[in-house]
């Protein structure tokens, strides 16, 4: 009896690491400038929703995302909110395409986050330019969903094989 109240740290540490990366991606906003590759990024956070939210959504919370799109936009300082609403528009595509699909696919999820890194993008631009004024280099905003895109299959391998290891040290 007393070995079902035990919580080991590896199950603990596990169990929190999709929130701890968050966190600590959207604190450590890292760029690529001091390389001097002018038109290189790609949105480390909306991969790791994307696929939390998609594949195993017990580790994400909404309150953490919303609090991380909080976060976010504080420190790259555009106006409080629109991270968090275009990070929770990720959890929404997510949620439906989890309910519509009936053997998961990695080409249609792949295909699926292109077509939301898209809008999500989209929706960024119009509230920061048509609606706060903000000048935006669109090039940049092209750039950074076709790395984005292009760099979700390695994520996706890595975050699937940590998922495994939390499903198998949760079961334990």
């Amino acid at each position: 009896m007393s070995s079902l109240n035990k919580i080991s740290l590896s199950s603990f540490s596990y169990s929190y690491f999709p929130i701890v990366i968050l966190f600590l991606s959207v604190f450590n906003e890292f760029d690529f400038n001091f390389l001097k590759i002018e038109y290189f990024s790609f949105n480390f956070v909306h991969i790791l929703i994307f696929f939390w939210t998609l594949k195993n959504p017990n580790h994400l919370g909404y309150v953490s995302i919303f609090l991380a799109g909080i976060i976010n936009d504080v420190i790259v300082g555009i106006p409080v909110g629109v991270s968090s609403l275009c990070y929770l528009l990720i959890c929404l595509v997510t949620a439906y395409l989890r309910n519509i699909t009936l053997s998961p696919n990695f080409i249609n999820d792949w295909l699926t986050f292109l077509f939301t890194i898209f809008l999500i993008n989209s929706i960024q631009i119009i509230i920061l330019n048509l609606i706060f004024l903000i000048e935006i280099n669109y090039m940049s905003y092209l750039v950074n969903s076709g790395f984005t895109f292009l760099f979700y299959p390695l994520f996706f391998v890595i975050f699937n094989y940590v998922n495994k290891k939390i499903v198998i040290i949760l079961n334990d």
